[in-house]
């Protein structure tokens, strides 16, 4: 699974990694070197990340779906 950002949260991240860069390591970072470390982080942790988010929403879904009759059971 690829995973894709919008164009203004690439837009975002990469100038927040650029701010990181100047900031914490007294270095700037190009746009091109930003847009490389986009890409690794999306190939590397996207699908993990993704993965992650999907089991939580499934979890969370399950204890509703658990709970499902407490709240709509009527008594006979």
């Amino acid at each position: 699974m690829r995973i894709e950002l919008s164009e203004d949260r690439q837009v975002d991240f990469k100038r927040q990694l650029q701010a990181l860069f100047r900031g914490e390591f007294d270095e700037e970072l190009s746009e091109f070197r930003a847009n490389e470390i986009l890409g690794l982080f999306l190939r590397t942790l996207g699908p993990a990340v993704y993965n992650q988010a999907v089991q939580d929403v499934r979890a969370h879904l399950q204890v509703k779906l658990d709970d499902l009759e407490g709240e709509v059971y009527a008594d006979d």
